[in-house]
């Protein structure tokens, strides 16, 4: 949860602690008076091992950081956010709760990727915290930042404050347990961020979904005591520059069990509440867009329940009539994911849409391969769709690592009694599910299987501890340079 303030002022601050980011040693030599202090600081960064220098000058403190001199700017950004992460933790140590970041000629990427990083760092999920809790583990939270002059204008600052927010809205939910957050209150949490940032909402929820004979999502609901949802947002600016909209579809599987083929406990069933991380990511990107008012026409379609194996669930070997008519035969209950995106796929077909980006905590075959590091992407879009998503991928460092697509994995989805199988085997498990998921579309489509950054249960950097919020900047920076924000 956030509780920060950013600022821009003109003038610093004497006697508060301030973070310096310095273009180089040069500029960091006009900022520090003293010879020994610049002496000691010019010394430890040349030596490069930290990334920034602390020094305690006793009513306050004084971080300096240089901007790395190697690699390409996407990469130097990087660091700059991890080395904000570490001062974040000292901060908290240290007991400061405000500080004054000032420009030493950074330039506007590093001295963004600092700010970035610092509050990206500052979140905590400390709802269900109490006080008889262990007090060691209580710190102080960086809750304000104030940049002094810098490159950065007020109102790219605010942008910025208003992403890293809805980063921030998507790692609650994901670390919601299904106690709370239901595929009911999955809905209710984007009707609550579309009355915020101005998008509109609209939530089918069971006898119209039973209605429009979404079979996918009603079969992986059946095993659950909660009805599924099936959300619709859009973002629809005066200004807007596209014809046709973007639409996003995000997977909102609230909790999965892996239904009647369950899942072991250990390293699998238990993180199962972050399955409905794409779910956040969309929401979240929607509340980023119209927050911060991007002149881009944006749909973002969640289908959402949970999978439980309880006595109507459904079976390993039942066939499933889909959204668009196609059959299915299941073979794997664990395989849900696909089912309810399916349907959401073929809904987002009325839309004639100008591309889809589907996101999902979809095969651990996905986080086998490149692990917490990346998002796997494949899918039937053209070439510059996927190298203008390449490139939101290192400015944000989400990067995406492209899987073939080859139609020969079709072929391992053919079924004996159906139209098609919800699995394909071991072999290439992350793109046979791809595959599935081409089936109900007809538009340019992108599938990005999260499942590796998603949530990730130790120290994970600005990324944060759980649920990482993973998708959210990526298609911010997407839909931002597409429509020429």
């Amino acid at each position: 949860m956030y509780h920060f303030d950013i600022v821009k002022k003109k003038a610093a601050e004497e006697g508060m602690s301030t973070l310096l980011v310095a273009a180089d040693m040069k500029v960091l030599s006009e900022h520090l008076s003293d010879e020994k202090e610049k002496l000691f600081v010019t010394g430890r960064l040349e030596e490069g091992k930290e990334g920034h220098v602390l020094l305690n000058r006793y009513d306050h403190f004084l971080w300096v950081v240089k901007v790395p001199q190697e690699g390409e700017v996407w990469e130097r950004a990087e660091k700059l956010r991890n080395t904000a992460h570490r001062v974040v933790e000292e901060m908290a140590h240290l007991q400061v709760e405000r500080v004054q970041v000032l420009d030493a000629g950074a330039g506007g990427d590093y001295l963004e990727a600092i700010l970035e990083g610092l509050l990206l760092s500052a979140y905590r999920f400390d709802k269900y915290k109490t006080s008889n809790g262990d007090p060691s583990e209580e710190c102080v939270r960086l809750g304000r930042v104030e940049v002094v002059a810098g490159s950065l204008p007020a109102g790219r600052l605010q942008e910025l404050a208003t992403v890293v927010r809805a980063v921030g809205y998507a790692r609650d939910l994901v670390n919601e347990p299904v106690s709370w957050l239901n595929a009911v209150r999955l809905a209710e949490s984007f009707e609550a961020l579309g009355r915020e940032a101005g998008f509109s909402v609209e939530v089918f929820h069971k006898q119209k979904i039973e209605a429009m004979r979404m079979g996918g999502l009603l079969a992986v609901n059946r095993g659950s005591i909660d009805p599924p949802t099936f959300t619709v947002m859009e973002w629809k600016p005066e200004n807007a520059v596209n014809d046709k909209p973007i639409v996003l579809v995000g997977k909102g599987v609230v909790f999965d069990t892996g239904g009647l083929s369950l899942k072991p406990t250990k390293d699998s069933m238990d993180q199962m509440k972050s399955d409905m991380a794409g779910a956040a990511a969309v929401g979240a990107a929607m509340y980023a867009l119209a927050a911060n008012k991007v002149p881009c026409h944006v749909i973002a379609l969640v289908p959402a329940t949970d999978n439980r194996p309880d006595g109507n669930a459904y079976t390993p070997g039942d066939v499933v009539k889909m959204y668009d008519g196609t059959t299915v035969e299941v073979l794997n209950t664990d395989a849900e994911g696909r089912m309810i995106l399916a349907d959401a796929l073929a809904y987002a077909k009325q839309f004639d849409p100008e591309l889809v980006v589907e996101l999902s905590t979809l095969t651990g075959a996905a986080a086998v391969a490149i692990g917490k590091y990346g998002i796997v992407g494949m899918g039937t879009a053209p070439e510059n769709e996927f190298e203008a998503l390449e490139e939101s991928g290192r400015r944000t460092y989400e990067r995406v690592v492209r899987f073939p697509f080859w139609d020969e994995y079709k072929e391992l989805l053919k079924s004996d009694i159906a139209d098609m199988k919800n699995i394909g085997g071991r072999e290439a498990g992350a793109i046979t599910a791809g595959k599935f998921l081409e089936h109900f579309t007809d538009y340019p489509y992108i599938h990005l299987d999260i499942a590796g950054p998603a949530f990730v249960p130790g120290n994970n950097s600005y990324k944060g501890k759980g649920g990482t919020g993973v998708g959210v900047r990526l298609l911010y920076d997407l839909l931002r340079h597409r429509c020429g924000k």
